[in-house]
């Protein structure tokens, strides 16, 4: 778990000369989307990026009618000790739905975020990382945005919003009632075959699932994680016959 104080990558950060970097966001103006400087391990992603399908991320697409809250999450890779890695949290126990649930920074759009059409999720998706961990957005570069997905159980319809941790800030939990830890994986945990498995819930569904920093990484999180390794072909052959299961609270 990262400790406030210091960046998840360990190391303490001065918020000054993170600003100096390129920004994430400009306060009144648009968002910046820019592949420009980014390491080249992120070159598999920013090509899925520009390939990938809807249908081949999830089959649980947006309503045609429109329905379905707008929301984003910030899928945020960075460069720690041990290599690439995600910046993930975990919800609090005490929630009514997914506690203790692992899944990127998000949520839904307020008003203030502007078109849902347009840059709005990418304003979410770095507010929301900010309100929840800390983040400081101006050291993130979005560099890309997958297709919205949808998920029943909520109605919420998400964005997933790419970035690269370009200046790490320090991350920590910001409000306890609703983020019980904010911590990184790196992704050679994700592509461990030992760390994979299929998560199987009561109502019958089953999806990858990732074992890795004392937690179980399951549902639209694991998802996305799963197609990106696949897509970005960092995935490793791994035992789909090796079953966690759930409960009726997840």
């Amino acid at each position: 778990m990262t400790r406030a104080g210091e960046t998840a990558h360990g190391t303490r950060t001065d918020r000054a000369g993170a600003k100096d970097r390129t920004a994430g966001r400009v306060p009144g103006g648009p968002v910046a989307l820019s592949t420009e400087g980014l390491p080249e391990w992120l070159d598999p992603v920013v090509r899925v990026v520009g390939t990938v399908q809807p249908v081949q991320l999830s089959r649980f697409l947006p309503p045609e009618d429109g329905a379905g809250r707008q929301s984003a999450v910030l899928v945020l890779f960075g460069e720690g000790a041990r290599g690439p890695e995600l910046l993930l949290m975990e919800r609090a126990s005490s929630l009514r739905s997914h506690a203790g649930q692992p899944s990127f920074p998000g949520g839904a759009l307020d008003p203030e975020d502007g078109d849902p059409q347009g840059d709005g999720p990418l304003r979410a998706a770095l507010r929301e990382a900010e309100e929840e961990t800390g983040l400081d957005p101006d050291g993130v570069q979005l560099f890309g945005v997958l297709p919205r997905l949808y998920i029943p159980v909520s109605g919420f319809v998400v964005t997933p919003v790419l970035g690269w941790w370009r200046a790490p800030s320090p991350v920590a939990v910001v409000d306890p009632a609703e983020t019980a830890r904010v911590f990184t994986v790196p992704v050679a945990d994700l592509t461990n075959p030992g760390n994979r498995a299929t998560a199987v819930h009561p109502s019958g569904h089953r999806g990858p699932a990732f074992l890795v920093e004392s937690a179980l990484v399951w549902g639209f999180t694991a998802g996305i994680i799963d197609r990106l390794l696949h897509y970005a072909g960092w995935e490793t052959p791994w035992d789909r016959e090796k079953q966690v299961p759930l409960d009726w609270r997840s």
